[in-house]
């Protein structure tokens, strides 16, 4: 391919790691993905992350660094017969990386056929997935690969990339660039660094000219002339599912089911679909309704078990009761509270009427001692601390505003109305 007809995502791609921008917790000076490639030893890995944050960049980084024979498949395209065409190849190379791309969308026969060769040391494998790898990639696998989860860019970090590519990129350097405005570029790329380069290309060569000034107004109007299609592979993906979700968290249930048909139709993956409603149920929904969990659980079991087309029916019969569920992300935020709690706090001694006591030794020490057993108490119930002396009195769960979860709150304000904010 010309260079000059490569999309501007592939034309300024990083090359070495020193040029890389973001994912400073693994590439930076003190990261674990740099040591790793500066002496050498490269393991079989997993990048997990969204897209558009650098995975594909990283595998070709790292095979530059290593001059290693670097083979690359796409799980979207490539089946067992090539995995096997690559590992017969690999025999006769040493150190041979191969680098799969959507490795979640493998299925199960895919993956065991990559598993021998990584045993035996004959490739070294690098999956890229946008998909938690704890339920995409079976565990024998993944148990022989290290999973280095890569983090969104920071706006900082989509302001350099622009700048790096005005600054370096021939085509643009021509045109004589200037960003009058980038609000646009960054809302519509979502974040995702391959679609905001590509979008600039796409708009720098739109309005045409020696000298481009480039606007929120241009970028947006440019941007809707272009044509919608489903790409399963491509940004349109992210853009679909991403109106699917909002669809169902914003109760449409018409739009929810527009949009289902259109992954459908578009041939997405009905895992892929199926795997989003439960991870919604419990976001989204919560305990305003637990059955929303039920539904959309069985409705990923039942897909598949029975896949196309009949699966299409049980999609729809989720998407439409989740959509018109009542709404909640109480125990969503509560975790997420949990968390920066525990970030804040670190490792603060648990109580010790709390603590397990297997042994004479630890019940010498006071483990378990006062503890109170709540069932021996009148309704279940005795209140007594459970939180660390350092946080106790610290409300994380904060019951949302719907009828199930009203009932939650005045159960629990009955019970430690002198405790917590309830």
């Amino acid at each position: 391919m010309d260079f000059s007809s490569k999309p501007l995502a592939e034309r300024t791609r990083p090359q070495l790691l020193d040029d890389l921008i973001g994912q400073e917790h693994l590439v930076g000076k003190n990261g674990v993905l740099r040591r790793a490639i500066e002496s050498g030893s490269i393991p079989s890995m997993i990048l997990w992350g969204p897209p558009g944050v650098g995975k594909t960049t990283i595998a070709n980084i790292i095979a530059n660094a290593v001059k290693a024979p670097f083979f690359t498949l796409s799980a979207i395209s490539s089946g067992v017969k090539e995995i096997r065409d690559v590992i017969q190849r690999a025999k006769f190379q040493s150190n041979t990386i191969l680098f799969i791309d959507e490795i979640h969308r493998f299925n199960k026969g895919q993956q065991d056929a990559l598993l021998g060769a990584v045993e035996k040391g004959d490739i070294t494998l690098i999956g890229a997935t946008t998909e938690n790898p704890s339920f995409e990639v079976n565990s024998a696998l993944l148990s022989r690969s290290q999973v280095y989860t890569l983090k969104n860019l920071s706006k900082e970090d989509l302001t350099r990339l622009v700048e790096v590519a005005l600054e370096k990129d021939d085509i643009l350097n021509k045109k004589k660039v200037t960003l009058k405005e980038t609000q646009a570029l960054f809302n519509i790329s979502g974040g995702d660094a391959r679609k905001l380069l590509n979008l600039l290309d796409l708009v720098v060569e739109n309005i045409g000219g020696d000298k481009v000034t480039v606007t929120d107004e241009q970028v947006i109007n440019i941007a809707q002339q272009r044509v919608a299609t489903y790409d399963k592979s491509g940004d349109q993906h992210y853009d679909i599912i991403s109106a699917f979700i909002k669809s169902i968290r914003g109760s449409d249930p018409n739009a929810a089911v527009y949009y289902l048909a259109r992954m459908i139709e578009g041939g997405e993956d009905v895992k892929f679909i199926a795997r989003r409603l439960v991870i919604l149920a419990s976001e989204d929904i919560g305990n305003a309704n637990p059955t929303a969990l039920v539904i959309a659980t069985n409705a990923f079991q039942a897909v598949n078990m029975i896949g196309y087309p009949e699966g299409r029916i049980i999609l729809s019969q989720a998407v439409t009761y989740l959509a018109s569920s009542p709404k909640s992300n109480a125990a969503y935020m509560a975790i997420n509270h949990a968390q920066n709690l525990v970030q804040k706090t670190g490792d603060l001694p648990v109580p010790l009427p709390i603590r397990n006591a297997p042994t004479k030794l630890m019940k010498e020490e006071g483990y378990g001692k006062g503890y109170k057993y709540s069932h021996d108490f009148p309704g279940n119930f005795v209140n007594q601390e459970f939180l660390p002396d350092e946080i106790k009195g610290t409300t994380l769960y904060d019951p949302g505003k719907n009828a199930r979860e009203e009932e939650m709150r005045k159960r629990l304000k009955a019970m430690w109305k002198e405790k917590y904010g309830y």
